[in-house]
């Protein structure tokens, strides 16, 4: 195989991994805005790892363009058409889930509030001598999600 078909193939190869994670991200963007997140869940490890491979690949032709420097220029223009889209797709994604965060965090800490202001007032002491019971519930928030 000469270098021209090598890195040919590379960037086919490239421009395939980012459409198809493109196309998991898009998927998994729709979920998150139509508020169906758990349908995301049995996917998550494949999503993973593509964006993992996705991740090491581009960073291994950034690392070193001379990798498809030989490849057809039809190629490597439709590799850089794809990397824009894909761009595009990951911001939509970023904004989908931020918005799912920011959802579910106020949803804890409107709970957390709500189990809070049912509680008995803390007192060391109740009206007749003997130490105040509590409720017994206990209630962790966490500000990360």
């Amino acid at each position: 195989m000469t270098d021209t078909e090598l890195a040919g193939a590379r960037v086919r190869q490239l421009i395939d991994l980012t459409r198809r994670l493109g196309d998991r991200l898009s998927t998994e963007t729709l979920a998150f805005e139509e508020h169906r997140p758990r349908d995301i869940a049995a996917g998550l490890p494949e999503t993973q790892e593509m964006a993992n491979l996705y991740r090491r690949d581009s960073a291994h032709v950034k690392a070193n363009p001379a990798l498809i420097s030989d490849a057809p220029l039809a190629d490597r223009k439709a590799l850089a058409e794809a990397t824009v889209a894909f761009d595009a797709i990951l911001n939509r994604h970023a904004r989908a889930v931020d918005a799912a965060r920011t959802i579910s965090e106020g949803l804890v800490r409107t709970i957390a509030q709500e189990v809070a202001a049912a509680r008995t007032p803390a007192a060391a002491y109740a009206a007749d001598g003997r130490a105040a019971q509590g409720d017994g519930r206990a209630v962790a928030f966490n500000q990360k999600a």
